[in-house]
């Protein structure tokens, strides 16, 4: 089956894809650290990944029958936007990975594609299951697995030529094909070595969100907290959250690996747009839900829906501690959304002391 694997691996790049990877499916190598990481409560209240973990664990399970997991990714790297918008405190911050077409509609349909590619080079017969981010995978664990990097102590897949600003995708299936080396435990890859003794991602987390090196505890995660969380943002984690108001880079942007070998894709389907990206915030705040749909449709944006992004914004207001975001969270105080009204009473309070 080499010959198969490396035809697959010729398509899955001229779909579009910067990197791609075979490994042998079974129980993931770290499969009991998954099963800790839920048991610490570390997931918050992202209830699937405590459900059917076997599933997670084990792609056989999914695919009765599985010997193969294709992994492949796609870089989003893209350079700093210009520090006068970036760091104007009365603008937020929207995570590079969301700046444009949401990366489900992206990818799928390329992996979908490539299965679709296999199913015609082998037997009817031959199962494929695809996921991007949706299912039952772990993949980042399976990307190192298939040798596209190491996982950094950020618990994020880092690959030493490209950094870890990347899109990831699978696809399972019953096919035994030829596997690349994985990345070793240490976090060696690729002959360039790993993590070493830098600690600058943990360092720079501003809500402190890594207990320990590899460990993620996401109900302290900026990221968790602007996109995954749909109740009130704890009080003492607000202060902490800057003009962050959909996730987070502050763990990658400081990353050696991403600040040398990053570089912007060849192909891009992401385009920084100020006003959606990099938004004046007392103009977010105006917002009806029609003109956030309009302004977000399309964007992974959408998934917090008005209420979750302007009880960000409402903290990043707070945040600003600009007399001048009074008048617009004296409005939102008044918003038939209860959520937004506790939020932007919280900033008014954080402004006037």
């Amino acid at each position: 089956m080499s010959e198969l694997g490396e035809r697959i691996r010729e398509k899955a790049v001229a779909l579009g894809f910067d990197l791609v990877g075979i490994a042998p499916a079974g129980e993931v190598r770290h499969a009991s650290e998954f099963r800790r990481w839920v048991a610490a409560g570390h997931h918050a209240d992202m209830t699937w990944l405590a459900r059917n973990q076997l599933r997670r664990t084990d792609p056989r399970v999914v695919v009765p029958g599985a010997r193969s997991v294709i992994m492949a990714a796609v870089s989003y790297y893209m350079e700093d936007p210009p520090e006068a918008l970036w760091n104007d405190p009365l603008r937020g911050r929207v995570a590079r990975y969301a700046w444009g077409t949401d990366y489900h509609d992206v990818l799928l349909p390329r992996l979908m594609e490539l299965s679709g590619f296999i199913k015609r080079e082998t037997p009817e017969s031959t199962q494929c299951r695809a996921y991007v981010d949706t299912g039952p995978l772990l993949e980042r664990t399976w990307a190192a697995e298939a040798g596209l990097g190491f996982i950094g102590k950020n618990s994020l897949l880092i690959n030493p030529a490209s950094g870890s600003y990347l899109f990831l995708g699978g696809i399972i299936t019953d096919l035994e094909l030829d596997y690349d080396e994985p990345a070793q435990d240490d976090g060696a890859t690729l002959g360039k070595g790993n993590c070493g003794s830098c600690r600058r991602c943990l360092t720079a987390c501003p809500t402190h969100a890594f207990p320990a090196p590899y460990i993620l505890d996401s109900n302290l995660c900026i990221s968790y907290l602007t996109i995954e969380l749909k109740d009130a943002i704890p009080e003492l984690l607000r202060s902490k959250m800057g003009n962050w108001i959909y996730g987070c880079d502050a763990c990658q942007s400081v990353c050696p690996w991403v600040r040398r070998y990053s570089r912007p894709p060849d192909e891009r389907f992401l385009a920084f747009d100020p006003e959606r990206f990099c938004p004046d915030l007392l103009e977010l705040m105006t917002l009806d839900d029609e003109a956030f749909r309009r302004r977000y449709k399309g964007t992974p944006i959408k998934r917090t829906k008005r209420r979750g992004l302007l009880r960000n914004a409402a903290v990043a207001l707070g945040n600003s501690g600009d007399p001048a975001a009074l008048p617009a969270l004296r409005q939102a105080s008044n918003d038939p959304e209860p959520l937004i009204r506790e939020h932007a009473a919280w900033a008014i309070r954080a402004i006037e002391g």
